[in-house]
């Protein structure tokens, strides 16, 4: 069984997302809709009103549905996968 992850590491973990999730929101290559949710997502990061798996569990919802957009680009796929990666291991 894994061990649990201490508050600061699921909050460096959210911090990284968040990073990534920023550089999507920036980048002007993207389509708005997907920089929009990029948004919403920080914003599900930032809700310190539900647990760390919720919140976690929100955010890759919101980033799948930003994978599997048509209009994503390849390189923006690529950091919303890392995103996923950063964000699967948190759990309460």
């Amino acid at each position: 069984m894994p061990r649990k992850m201490s508050k600061k590491e699921i909050e460096d973990r959210f911090n990284r997302a968040k990073e990534i999730l920023g550089k999507i929101v920036n980048n002007r290559q993207i389509p708005r809709n997907i920089r929009r949710l990029a948004e919403e997502t920080i914003s599900i990061l930032d809700d310190t009103s539900m647990t760390p798996a919720a919140r976690a569990a929100s955010a890759i919802q919101n980033i799948e549905n930003m994978a599997y957009d048509p209009n994503m680009p390849i390189f923006a796929r690529m950091w919303v996968w890392s995103c996923v990666t950063i964000l699967e291991p948190i759990r309460d």
